[in-house]
């Protein structure tokens, strides 16, 4: 079994950090499709923070939603990633700092130093990926 398949089975919160709410966007595709097969999507964005996508909560921050959550007991699991490479390092930065358990880099995105930082710190990574299309490829082969 791939690692990401093991991730994709054993974790089901994922915080999309710029989840946009057109739903034309890729994000938005990924997120609702990732939804609809049980996973909970957590909405981070700053630009729209305080609205509703996908009816849940949209966040500014990581910290920010994972302080939210801990309220209900819920962790935030994988952090997947649709911000560009240079925009990766902080976000690292904040997935370490909730301790989450995996750091999800979307399709074309690829930040070696900041993957390193984040594996360095116990988080699963995995770059340049959709992770909608290892789902449907997960569901494929099983």
């Amino acid at each position: 079994m791939h690692l990401r398949n093991e991730v994709l089975a054993r974790y089901r919160t994922i915080a999309i950090v710029g989840l946009s709410p057109r739903p034309d966007r890729p994000s938005h595709e990924v997120a609702q499709y990732m939804q609809a097969h049980g996973y909970r999507i957590i909405p981070v964005n700053p630009a729209v923070a305080g609205t509703t996508i996908l009816g849940e909560h949209c966040y500014a921050t990581l910290p920010e939603a994972a302080a939210a959550l801990a309220v209900s007991n819920v962790d935030i699991e994988i952090v997947d990633c649709f911000r560009k490479s240079e925009d990766i390092g902080p976000i690292v930065d904040e997935a370490i700092a909730i301790a989450a358990n995996c750091l999800w880099m979307q399709l074309g995105i690829t930040e070696p130093a900041a993957a390193a930082r984040a594996e360095h710190a116990g988080l699963i990574v995995v770059m340049d990926r959709c992770i909608k299309l290892d789902h449907m490829e997960m569901i494929r082969a099983n």
